[in-house]
């Protein structure tokens, strides 16, 4: 499943658990549910936590910084080999 970004006063789903800390991230999404994590509304702070907690296994992030997030979110699913990156580029030395 490809993560979700929602913009803050979203509808989101009661089966969602929620998460503050990383740790509650990883424990969650090892039992299996779809965790759901609030952003801090600072960009930096958003990016490095969305990316932080996406390398755990969340799937739910709300933020005011949809667009970042998401490329964010799309390159640490890359990384993490969930995901095939958008564009490779071979090099020749």
């Amino acid at each position: 499943m490809r993560p979700v970004v929602l913009a803050p006063g979203a509808p989101v789903d009661d089966a969602w658990a929620t998460a503050r800390t990383p740790a509650q991230t990883a424990e969650l999404a090892r039992s299996g549910v779809t965790v759901l994590v609030t952003l801090p509304a600072d960009l930096d702070a958003a990016l490095a936590a969305a990316s932080v907690h996406c390398w755990l296994g969340a799937r739910v992030f709300v933020t005011e910084h949809t667009a970042q997030v998401r490329l964010a979110l799309d390159m640490t699913e890359s990384l993490a080999g969930r995901r095939p990156p958008t564009l490779t580029r071979r090099g020749l030395a």
